[in-house]
């Protein structure tokens, strides 16, 4: 695969804006790679692309487009727009202010319910990337143990599994006392939450590169209880790309830009899997303060929940689609309020696209199913660095 500095660079000061100046993010550079020109000399087509957070692995596939010209191959220019939770994703998209928008499937049924007309167009993350991280000594084994403890979330919409889990298990949300907690470990290490939530490419790393002060060295794996809500009936589909549905219903041109999008996107993540060094090089270029150790963790662990992936990369899993929303019908948080309460339209998804996608990649001599994937063996350092 090439490596292109200036594409490195150009995406390094979009995503750095972003990160420096979160609510005038949208403008974008100037360049970009708009200044060139794709097969045949055509002016490249201008896409928006609206994350869930500030640049870090959990994005390595869409960084790793830009720098390695994927996107241009496509006769796109895309701009990367960050967020550090001042932008809502679903939002920036049923808005107009973007074309495309990266959210977990939960937090956008909340928001279809309440009116935003928007399609899941590929499901990148095929698994759930969720943790609840206890002492090895809390007694906090399962969704079970969690009443009368002190349960961690970051609220934002992230707290659904929480109480999708809870109800699996017939627990009422009253019975634990929810505690907000920042993103980072910190309330969790000085005791004041018993049970925190944590992300396997990001919070639990900052666990095992910190130092346990009774033993002077690195924490361990074997410090901690992890109940993974993969394993649990809360489980809830994560990143996955959202569309406008009344365009892809209407527009011709945002359905063909919507293919060559979702081509670029796939190679780019291939690139990622097959490279997770060089992808977590290119994040770090594209603006993310994480460390080299915690970035290469966090591309690694991000990669794991995309492969294998059974259909294609991207390809809605109808099962897996139906246990998020009834997760998301069950969920009731400690307030009373339910996530949804009826059942998504069937726009709310769409595998017309990526198979698209997929079809004109047939012959590319791509691994799109990750049959091949094998991930690596990542030695975290302290502070991640």
């Amino acid at each position: 695969m090439r490596h292109s500095t200036r594409r490195m660079l150009a995406a390094g000061a979009i995503a750095l804006t972003g990160a420096l100046a979160l609510a005038g993010c949208s403008g974008g550079t100037d360049d970009g790679g708009s200044s060139a020109d794709a097969g045949g000399g055509a002016d490249l087509t201008p896409v928006k692309l609206q994350l869930q957070w500030l640049p870090q692995g959990q994005f390595a596939g869409y960084f790793a487009a830009a720098d390695q010209g994927f996107f241009e191959e496509e006769g796109l220019d895309v701009e990367i727009i960050p967020s550090g939770g001042d932008i809502v994703p679903q939002d920036a998209l049923a808005n107009g202010d973007v074309d495309y928008a990266i959210a977990w499937v939960p937090k956008v049924l909340g928001s279809i319910e309440a009116g935003a007309n928007l399609t899941d167009i590929a499901q990148i993350f095929q698994r759930s990337g969720t943790l609840q991280v206890s002492w090895a000594d809390s007694g906090i084994d399962s969704i079970a143990d969690f009443e009368g403890k002190k349960i961690g979330s970051w609220g934002f919409g992230n707290e659904w599994e929480i109480f999708a889990a809870m109800a699996a298990e017939g627990l009422d949300a009253t019975t634990v006392q929810i505690i907000t907690q920042d993103f980072n470990m910190n309330a969790f290490l000085q005791g004041d939450i018993d049970a925190a939530q944590a992300m396997t490419y990001n919070e639990y790393a900052q666990l095992l590169e910190t130092t346990n002060p009774d033993t002077g060295e690195l924490y361990t794996p074997d410090d901690f209880n992890v109940v993974s809500y993969e394993d649990t009936q809360g489980a809830m589909l994560q990143d996955a790309i959202w569309a406008d549905t009344e365009k892809l219903a209407s527009d011709t041109a945002y359905q063909e830009t919507t293919v060559k999008f979702l081509k670029a996107v796939i190679k780019g993540w291939v690139y990622a899997a097959e490279n997770p060094e060089e992808a977590s090089q290119i994040t770090i270029a594209a603006g993310s303060a994480w460390g080299p150790s915690h970035e290469l963790w966090m591309v690694n662990e991000t990669n794991k929940l995309i492969w294998p992936s059974t259909e294609g990369i991207g390809v809605i899993d109808e099962a897996a689609w139906d246990k998020t929303v009834q997760g998301a019908l069950a969920a009731v948080n400690e307030t009373g309020a339910h996530l949804i309460t009826e059942d998504p339209p069937a726009t709310a998804y769409s595998n017309e696209w990526i198979q698209k996608a997929h079809d004109e990649l047939a012959d590319a001599g791509l691994d799109l199913t990750g049959a091949d994937f094998a991930p690596m063996d990542v030695t975290l350092t302290e502070g991640g660095q």
